[in-house]
């Protein structure tokens, strides 16, 4: 048999020994259901992995009858996505401690107990984990709860559609428009119920490549994983598996098995069949920057700390005065004008016009009166700022009006400096672009908002050939596979590491804002106005 898959075409010919080494869904097949009326199904598309947009999960309303099943259906173990929630329909005793019905469970790990295969779990009471585990026979109604995060299609296609199952879901936001002809309805926002169409993974005894075979293809193969040597197969290793490795089994000799595609290669070396040593694994900082725009799509970067370009501060935008008292610092006093008016309904409160200018100070309690009863509001004092005086003024902390800030620093700074004395977010514009590289993507950007300082997995790489300089590759946004080599690493120290600024697009941005925060407590909601 014959077939052509991704421009190779490969040959199975009889006798042909093949290693199944995963499936993967190849693509999708979405039942769209307008309304969000699941029963109702108004026509079906297929939509590839790579389709934009972010999405919700609907929980699955079909129980699982064992903890073993979960087991045999659903991805649980140490990836970021690897910990799924569950409920039972009835009370679950174990020797000391009582799962009551209803109550979440999350799902951490399959390991061996005392003999005895089961999943170690926890549950949350009064911010308070319990740790237990589940024997995989334990039986009962086991549902999904719901899950509040949203993902990307790839993400659900990879960690969210158990075996044997469908899944639906909600688009959450479309991101930007589709590049071809939309296969969604305009304005879509119903449900839809994804059907996966896998392809079998599959290495040969003469190939070092990954063969990608769909599941369709009309061939007759039998098991003989029992009377053959399975070890004279290549093992290939995603960029995840070898970070998983401990520390001390680095450096490493790889071969490149399939090289990322396309705007993802950080590296012109990194191709199939490249040989390449890896140091280390560690974790790196980053600073997370937007591109400053009022439409869209925006850029977003993930800036190394050792970026040698210098900034200048550019004024922030702030819509309400509750966004000025989380702005200010200790450091500088914020002075803003205001372009928007202001009637406050207080006497004893100031009413802000377009133009006026303050200088904010502290926070603190009043007492106002309201339809003719005392009420204590959050305000914070303001010097506003007259031609040749200032007037002290109070200001509602609910108060809905745009600030812009006026800026006097005409000073450039270092990353670092900018990290160490400024809250983020901190609106900044290249001044001296990097000279370290040849061309510094941030330097045409017009303006940048510093977000969040953030954390990531890197591993460190460089070429066997010519190993002058090493790079930083991110182990959770690229896809490549390799297979590790019996050779001994030459150079044990790894040469000048070059790193550089990673432009991602919408929906990675999403992504690594919601794994930075989803340990935190979102921020507080400012106060309401007095009712």
């Amino acid at each position: 048999s014959i077939y052509e898959m991704f421009g190779n075409e490969c040959c199975l010919s009889t006798g042909e020994v093949i290693k199944v080494i995963g499936f993967k869904i190849n693509k999708l097949i979405a039942s769209i259901c307008e309304n969000n009326e699941v029963s109702r199904v108004s026509a079906k598309v297929e939509l590839p992995l790579s389709f934009p947009g972010l999405y919700k999960v609907v929980a699955d309303k079909t129980p699982y009858v064992s903890v073993e099943e979960i087991t045999r259906k659903v991805s649980i173990g140490s990836t970021r996505f690897g910990h799924p929630c569950f409920y039972s329909s009835e009370d679950i005793k174990l020797a000391n401690l009582t799962i009551k019905h209803g109550e979440q469970i999350t799902f951490n790990l399959v390991e061996e107990v005392n003999g005895t295969m089961a999943v170690n779990c926890d549950v949350v009471r009064n911010n308070q984990s319990h740790s237990f585990t589940l024997p995989l026979s334990q039986e009962g109604k086991f549902y999904e709860c719901e899950d509040d995060q949203i993902y990307t299609l790839k993400e659900i296609a990879e960690w969210k559609i158990p075996k044997c199952r469908n899944r639906t879901v909600k688009l959450f936001n479309t991101l930007h428009m589709w590049d071809d002809s939309n296969p969604l309805p305009e304005n879509f926002d119903g449900c839809l119920i994804l059907t996966p169409v896998y392809e079998v993974q599959a290495v040969m005894k003469f190939r070092k490549d990954i063969v990608h075979i769909l599941s369709d293809l009309d061939v007759e193969v039998k098991d003989i994983t029992d009377c053959y040597d399975i070890s004279s197969f290549l093992q290939p290793l995603s960029l995840e598996d070898v970070f998983e490795r401990t520390s001390k089994e680095f450096p490493m000799v790889a071969e490149i098995m399939e090289g990322p595609s396309g705007s993802q290669k950080p590296s012109n070396f990194l191709y199939t069949g490249k040989e390449i040593i890896i140091y280390k694994k560690y974790q790196a900082t980053r600073i997370l920057a937007s591109e400053i725009r009022s439409d869209s799509p925006k850029r977003h970067f993930l800036i190394p700390m050792s970026y040698k370009g210098k900034f200048k501060r550019r004024p922030r935008e702030f819509p309400t005065a509750y966004d000025l008292e989380i702005a200010r610092s200790e450091k500088e006093q914020l002075h803003v004008v205001a372009t928007k008016a202001f009637d406050s309904p207080h006497k004893d409160l100031f009413s802000v016009s377009v133009g006026d200018q303050f200088l904010v100070q502290q926070r603190q309690t009043t007492e106002v009166l309201y339809e003719e009863r005392k009420k204590v509001i959050d305000v914070f004092t303001c010097e506003q700022i007259l031609s040749d005086t200032y007037k002290k003024v109070l200001l509602p902390m609910y108060m809905e009006g745009d600030f812009v800030e006026v800026i006097h620093d005409k000073k450039q700074y270092q990353l670092s400096e900018i990290c160490k004395e400024f809250p983020l977010p901190f609106n900044v514009k290249v001044s001296v672009r990097d000279l370290s590289v040849e061309e510094d993507v941030l330097a045409a950007v017009p303006g940048l908002q510093f977000e969040e300082e953030i954390t990531d997995s890197y591993l460190l790489i460089s070429s066997t050939s010519s190993p002058v300089e090493s790079w930083e590759i991110p182990v959770y946004r690229l896809n490549m596979s390799v297979h590790l080599l019996s050779k001994e690493v030459q150079r044990v120290v790894p040469p000048a590491t070059k790193t550089t600024v990673e432009e991602i697009s919408e929906e990675q941005y999403y992504m690594v804002r919601r794994y930075e925060n989803q340990t935190l407590h979102p921020p507080p909601r400012p106060p309401k106005k007095p009712t």
